[in-house]
């Protein structure tokens, strides 16, 4: 078979048979197409062996098959049935990858007997298998991030070496990513990922899931230029969309938007939202992108509809025996969930869930549990009106330094809408913006003085009576968001973009809303 051919499928005919296929020709195609993202084609093939009377090696084949298909499609406890059958039928088969599904959807890894036969060779594909598997289970124990995260890059190195793509239930490149956006350090993931898109690990399968999780790794990182061109790459890709690839760009779409203070965009993407949840079943792999969500749907009053999805949540993680690492992320997005769903009761619960979790790992100086668990206790400080300047200062700073900038920026508003001292205000308000401008000076050591001093912006020249300020509100106003929008999207208060409008009005001499709209639209042409 020449080269171009072997990036196709393969059909019947290129078996050479006539009549009817062989099981073990079938679970050929299922392998072929699988490899090739034709997942619907694989899982029919798989499936008609499955219930054929095929040999048993045909199969585990198929099983294991089908297994990554459901994966894929979000089904991952259906991937985790097949593999639990083919450990109880075929023992010496079963992969240690396995614990993707099986620890994914919080079930215990069954032992494996030892192997009376002639052990199999240390292939590259039998020693990714066994890190995958070792990672995975270390990722839900105390304090086993650390080697999580290194295993699970040693096995992405493997399969690089390897000719042939191999399906997974999920990339161990990928599991890695997630591994380091749950410990804060979006660098890592970042690398993680380049470097398997460069190598195009596990081939069209996994092709758009590394894209977007690379895009993830900016949005956490604080550049949501980047978010935004990764996710459009990601989209822009020829290979069918599936249920798991949909969660994660909608997700991902929903992320960027709200940290873009848009808050008519997340009602656009809400729609999509609900029924890319509705298709996928909640798995420890997925808790990412539907605590983003939870997050939205607490903004946009949808709290009730996802209740059963994040109970899912829940249960995992204490199936799991709440894994501070999987565990704290989702408590963080659940806690910032119930503040913008104003339900107090539901924030405090969550932050307590925060503190455990920080008590478990108290020893391990610079988890992401520590800084989540201050910043809740912190932030319910800020919402009872108990605004403490330096102390919120360190707090946005160490939220920002763990890739989620955009929170401590939110907590910085939070303390400016809430103190009545004048002086604070301005500082919050300053750190707020200084905390997504990138400041010079980590957050963490600018004190109320300095955070209060006025931001030097050197004023651009402009035919216009309007100062720069003034033009942004301008254009917000022209697109007709509400003031507390407004504030929400330059972290100003509601009461200082009514006053930069009725300063413009006065100035450029509006006598109604409606003159002022067409004066506004005329000075900013101008």
């Amino acid at each position: 078979m020449s080269a171009p051919e072997l990036d196709r499928p393969m059909s019947v005919d290129d078996l050479g048979h006539s009549g009817r296929p062989s099981s073990c020709d079938l679970v050929t195609l299922a392998e072929q197409a699988a490899l090739t993202g034709e997942l619907v084609e694989a899982a029919r093939c798989a499936d008609e062996v499955l219930a054929a009377d095929a040999p048993v090696t045909d199969l585990v084949r198929a099983a294991q098959v089908l297994a990554g298909v459901h994966a894929h499609r979000g089904m991952l406890a259906d991937a985790a049935e097949l593999h639990a059958w083919v450990a109880a039928v075929a023992p010496a088969k079963a992969s240690p990858a396995a614990a993707i599904a099986l620890v994914g959807t919080g079930r215990e890894l069954p032992d494996s007997p030892a192997d009376p036969g002639r052990p199999a060779p240390p292939t590259l594909r039998t020693g990714a298998d066994g890190l995958v598997g070792k990672a995975v289970r270390a990722s839900v124990r105390p304090a086993g991030s650390a080697s999580a995260l290194s295993d699970l890059t040693r096995a992405a190195a493997m399969l690089e070496c390897r000719a042939t793509p191999v399906l997974h239930d999920d990339s161990p490149a990928a599991l890695g990513a997630l591994v380091a956006l749950h410990r804060g350090e979006p660098d890592l993931a970042r690398t993680l990922v380049d470097r398997a898109v460069a190598a195009d690990l596990g081939g069209a399968p996994y092709r758009r899931r590394h894209l977007l999780l690379r895009a993830w790794a900016d949005m956490a990182g604080g550049d949501l230029l980047a978010a935004r061109a990764g996710l459009d790459a990601a989209n822009a890709r020829p290979e069918p969309v599936h249920a798991r690839d949909e969660l994660v760009a909608v997700a991902l779409e929903a992320g960027l938007v709200r940290r873009a203070g848009d808050t008519r965009g997340l009602l656009a993407v809400w729609s999509r939202a609900r029924e890319a949840v509705l298709r996928h079943a909640v798995d420890l792999w997925s808790l990412l992108a539907i605590g983003e969500l939870a997050v939205v749907a607490g903004r946009l009053g949808q709290l009730a509809w996802l209740a059963p999805h994040l109970q899912a949540g829940d249960e995992l993680l204490t199936a799991l025996g709440e894994p501070v690492l999987w565990a704290a992320p989702w408590h963080w997005c659940a806690f910032l969930a119930a503040v913008a769903s104003d339900d107090p009761p539901a924030a405090q619960r969550h932050a307590a869930h925060l503190a455990e979790g920080a008590a478990d790992v108290a020893a391990h100086a610079g988890s992401l549990a520590l800084v989540l668990s201050r910043a809740a206790r912190t932030w319910l400080r800020v919402l009872a009106g108990d605004v403490d300047a330096d102390d919120v200062s360190a707090v946005a700073g160490s939220l920002s330094d763990a890739g989620m900038a955009y929170d401590g920026a939110r907590l910085a508003k939070e303390a400016a809408v809430r103190t009545s001292d004048k002086r604070v205000l301005a500082a919050m308000l300053n750190l707020a913006r200084g905390i997504l401008a990138g400041p010079a000076v980590p957050a963490e050591t600018v004190t109320v003085e300095a955070a209060a001093a006025p931001v030097v912006v050197t004023p651009t020249p402009r035919p216009c009576v309007l100062s720069d300020r003034e033009r942004e509100v301008a254009e917000l106003v022209l697109e007709g968001l509400t003031y507390r929008e407004i504030g929400d999207r330059l972290f100003i208060t509601a009461k200082t973009v009514e006053h930069h409008v009725r300063g413009m009005r006065q100035r450029l001499g509006s006598e109604s809303r409606s003159d002022l709209l067409a004066d506004l639209r005329a000075s900013l042409s101008g």
